[in-house]
């Protein structure tokens, strides 16, 4: 009698790291982010698509506040600004959606980097033209990494390319 249940694929090297980066950091991380209150809710299975329809509305109905982080998985100082913002955020002791938009990489590509942006509370990644998504964010970004949108509880946006100034960070989330 043949099974009808297919056999079950070895897990590759990379997720299988992916995985326990991501159950160690958790360890590190969870006892911060209950201190604030918050959850991290990026696992490894969260990813969503980001096209250009999808930031209109997120400023028009998404969460508020919010730190949106357009970013790349290739240089170091876009997880350095991730984790400086987070850091900023858990100090706030506030509830803020911290969100990660990877635009290098698609679909279940992103979960490889999933924990190094353990903290954040959503993970996108772009899903289309590059050029258009960025049109449907800021007409004058001009594609530089990290791009940074903070969204006010009031709906303000401010904007900035690289770790946003001290006082812009304080006049968004006081």
């Amino acid at each position: 009698m043949k099974s009808r249940f297919k056999p079950v694929q070895p897990l590759g090297r990379r997720t299988v790291v992916a995985a326990s980066a991501a159950v160690v950091l958790s360890a590190w991380v969870n006892p911060l982010l209950a201190q604030s209150g918050r959850k991290a809710r990026v696992t490894l299975n969260s990813v969503l698509w980001f096209d250009e329809t999808t930031w209109p509305r997120l400023v028009e109905k998404g969460p508020r506040p919010a730190v949106y982080i357009f970013t790349t998985t290739d240089r170091p100082e876009n997880k350095d600004v991730f984790e400086k913002l987070l850091a900023f955020v858990l100090h706030a002791r506030r509830p803020v959606e911290l969100v990660m938009v990877l635009m290098d990489v698609q679909g279940k590509g992103a979960l490889e980097h999933a924990p190094h942006f353990v903290g954040a509370t959503r993970l996108y990644t772009f899903n289309g033209s590059a050029a258009a998504i960025r049109q449907s964010v800021d007409p004058k970004w001009s594609g530089a990494a990290p791009y940074i949108v903070l969204l006010g509880q009031d709906g303000g946006l401010q904007r900035s390319t690289g770790m946003p100034e001290e006082a812009a960070l304080k006049k968004w989330l006081p």
